[in-house]
C-alpha cells in the first residue's frame, strides 16, 4: 500500500502525532517564553552591575572634586570652571539650568542617581549635603558597551544550551505524556481487530441463511419479516466490510487488475436495491457500457458502497438517486440533507458525522478519501443545502 494510504489506516497513529506535536508545540513556546523572561532580567542585572561600577567610581571621583566646585562657587564662579580629568561635569541648578557644563550631551532629567542615556551614563550628585544648597552636580562618562556584548554571548551560548536541555526534556515528557493514550488506543485497536475477526462467521451464516429461505411460499407478512432481516444483514455485513477494510488493510494483499467497473457497477446497485426501496427512492442511473479501470476489485466495491450506502442514509423518504458512470468519471448524486459550504471540506474526516440523527460511524467518506488518495483520483463535491449532494471521482 501507498505511504498515504498506510498513514490514513490508523486512528492512533494520528491522533498521538497530532497530541505530541500540540504538546511539543505548547512546551516550546512556554519554553521560548521563560528564556525570554530570563534574558530580560540577565540583561537587566549586567546593565545595573555596569551602572553600579560607574556609580562607584564616580562617587569616589566626587570626593576630589567637590572641593575644587566649592571653591570654585565661593570665588563667584568668576574664574574658568573646574574641569575633571575622569569625567566630563556639569553644575546645574533648582530649576534645572545649567550654570556650567562640559558635557557631551545633555541629561534629559536632573534627579539624584545614574541613568544610562543613549551612549552616556550621567551620574546626578545633589550638593546640599556639601553645604550646597539647591544645586546638582553630574558626572558624565561614555557607554563602552563592553557588558552589552558580554549579555549577548552568554545569552547565546547559555541560552541555547538551555534551550536545547529543554527540548530533550520536553520531547521527553511528550513521549510520556502520550503513553497511556497509546496504551489505550492499542487496546481499542486490538479489540476492533479480534471483533472484526469473529464478526465474520456469524455475519456469513446470516446472509446465506437469508439468501437461501423461499420467499415464494411464505405470507405476505412473512415476506417484509425476512426484508427486513434480509437488509439488516446486509447492512451488517457493510459496516463489517468497511471496519476490515479500515482496521485490516495494510494486513491484506492488494491485487490490481483491470475491472469492468460497468459490470461492478451494476452488480452493487442491484446489492442496495432493497435498502432503496425500504425508504421508497427512486433510482436512475447513466451506465456507458465497459468502463474498465485498473484497481483492487476489493476497494472499487468499497468505493461504490459507501458513496451509495451514504446517498440512502443522508437521503429524505421518497427522495432519489442518480448514478453516472462515463469514461474516467463515477458520481453519485441525492436529493438528501446536503451539507453546508463550511463544512463540505471537513466531510471526508473520520468518525465526523454532520447529522447525529442518521446511524453509522462516520467511516464512509473517510474510506473513499483513503482510496482515491491511494490511486490519484480527484473527489469533487456539489452540495446544497436541504437539496442534495453529488460526489464525483474522477481517474486519468
Amino acid at each position: 500500500m501507498s505511504a498515504i494510504n498506510d498513514s490514513a489506516t490508523s486512528l492512533a497513529s494520528l491522533a498521538e502525532n497530532r497530541t505530541f506535536r500540540a504538546f511539543l508545540t505548547l512546551y516550546i513556546v512556554m519554553s521560548v517564553l521563560i528564556l525570554v523572561l530570563m534574558d530580560a532580567i540577565y540583561y537587566r542585572y549586567r546593565k545595573e552591575l555596569m551602572l553600579s561600577e560607574h556609580r562607584l567610581s564616580m562617587q569616589l571621583q566626587s570626593e576630589s572634586y567637590i572641593p575644587r566646585l566649592k571653591k570654585w562657587i565661593e570665588e563667584g564662579e568668576g574664574k574658568t570652571f573646574p574641569i575633571d580629568l575622569a569625567y566630563a561635569t556639569a553644575l546645574y541648578g533648582a530649576d534645572s539650568r545649567s550654570i556650567a557644563t562640559t558635557l557631551v550631551q545633555i541629561p534629559s532629567v536632573i534627579r539624584q542617581g545614574i541613568r544610562k542615556e543613549g551612549k552616556m551614563v550621567h551620574f546626578v550628585i545633589p550638593l546640599a549635603s556639601y553645604g550646597i544648597h539647591g544645586k546638582y552636580l553630574v558626572f558624565e562618562t561614555e557607554d563602552d558597551g563592553l557588558w552589552f556584548k558580554a549579555f549577548l554571548q552568554n545569552s547565546l551560548l547559555f541560552g541555547s544550551a538551555i534551550f536545547l536541555l529543554l527540548i530533550a526534556v520536553g520531547f521527553f515528557l511528550s513521549k510520556l505524556f502520550i503513553r497511556p493514550m497509546k496504551e489505550a488506543v492499542q487496546l481499542l485497536d486490538n479489540f476492533i481487530k479480534d471483533t472484526t475477526h469473529e464478526l465474520n462467521t456469524p455475519v456469513s451464516i446470516i446472509m446465506n441463511n437469508v439468501e437461501m429461505i423461499d420467499t415464494d411460499s411464505l405470507k405476505e407478512s412473512e415476506k417484509k419479516k425476512i426484508k427486513r432481516i434480509s437488509i439488516a444483514a446486509g447492512t451488517i455485513s457493510s459496516i463489517y466490510d468497511d471496519l476490515t477494510y479500515l482496521v485490516l488493510n495494510h494486513d491484506i494483499a492488494v491485487k490490481i487488475e483491470t475491472l469492468d467497473f460497468s459490470e461492478l457497477l451494476r452488480e452493487r446497485m442491484e446489492y442496495f436495491r432493497e435498502r432503496c426501496e425500504q425508504k421508497k427512492l427512486s433510482v436512475s442511473y447513466v451506465i456507458d457500457d465497459h468502463v474498465s479501470i485498473d484497481m483492487d476489485k476489493r476497494s472499487a466495491i468499497r468505493l461504490i458502497d459507501n458513496l451509495f450506502s451514504n446517498a440512502i442514509k443522508y437521503n429524505r423518504m421518497g427522495g432519489s438517486i442518480e448514478a453516472v458512470l462515463q469514461n474516467r468519471l463515477f458520481s453519485v448524486r441525492d436529493s438528501g440533507i446536503g451539507i453546508d459550504k463550511d463544512k463540505i471540506d471537513r466531510i471526508f474526516e473520520r468518525y465526523l458525522r454532520l447529522d447525529d440523527s442518521v446511524g453509522g460511524f462516520g467511516i464512509g467518506l473517510n474510506i473513499v478519501a483513503m482510496i482515491a488518495a491511494e490511486y490519484g483520483f480527484k473527489i469533487e463535491v456539489d452540495s446544497t443545502p436541504r437539496k442534495g449532494t453529488k460526489i464525483t471521482v474522477l481517474w486519468s
